[in-house]
């Protein structure tokens, strides 16, 4: 087993946690935001899955809960419509404006994405830089022309983009599109096989993001509460 087997056994392996609330913004099923915890400013966060309907928020639900306790924070779990359930370009982009606008409270949000959540994350910010005061992409999908490259996920990045990668890949990849505004930080573990830190790094460099590459880490360790990785990311988010 390699170290993202062993650590996505340990986040899968934790029960899910029901939100606070929810609420709908859009008519969609997956047009959804969980809401964990009370208080402001939000935190939005953004689950992986290689943006297929396979992979729900569910598995993220432990993490929101936590960095609402921790943080004492409000985290709002956005959900957005997958590849094989009415997503995919453009359904899955343009489901993050209206998400990011129905939250409660003030705004801009800190923007927390794991994976391919990462990579909506940084389009996110730079298309709604008015609803983003800060990222924190976690083992994220930045660069969709390297991930389409090295056909990542048995080619997730075409599947995403309906196989037009070529002609979408402008108004879809965080390296192709403008420098966000907003603050991002990176994350990402030496070891991640699902995700390569390479992305990250040709990321990093390209925008002049804060990459910090934690040793001896893989792709869900920062996302799974009770480890070191996770502390990471928990005083990353609180200082934004």
């Amino acid at each position: 087993m390699t170290v993202d087997d062993v650590e996505a056994e340990a986040l899968l392996g934790l029960a899910p946690v029901a939100p606070r609330r929810s609420f709908a913004y859009g008519e969609h099923p997956s047009q959804v935001v969980d809401l964990y915890g009370a208080g402001e400013p939000v935190i939005a966060l953004l689950h992986g899955g290689f943006w297929r309907e396979a992979y729900d928020r569910t598995h993220l639900s432990p993490l929101a809960a936590a960095l609402a306790a921790d943080l004492g924070r409000c985290v709002a779990l956005v959900e957005y419509r997958r590849v094989g359930g009415g997503g995919g370009f453009p359904a899955t982009f343009d489901d993050l404006p209206p998400a990011l606008a129905a939250l409660p409270g003030a705004r801009p949000v800190t923007l927390v994405g794991h994976s391919a959540g990462g990579h909506l994350a940084l389009w996110a910010a730079s298309r709604c830089p008015s609803a983003v005061a800060s990222v924190v992409g976690v083992s994220a999908v930045s660069d969709l022309g390297m991930a389409h490259e090295l056909r990542l996920s048995d080619g997730a990045v075409s599947g995403l983009l309906g196989g037009q990668v070529a002609a979408r890949l402008d108004e879809t990849d965080p390296m192709r599109m403008r420098s966000p505004a907003p603050a991002v930080t990176l994350l990402h573990g030496s070891l991640d096989t699902t995700v390569p830190v390479a992305l990250s790094r040709r990321y990093a460099r390209h925008v002049g993001a804060d990459l910090r590459v934690l040793d001896a880490v893989g792709h869900y360790a920062p996302v799974t509460p009770g480890t070191g990785a996770y502390g990471v990311l928990r005083e990353v988010v609180r200082g934004r």
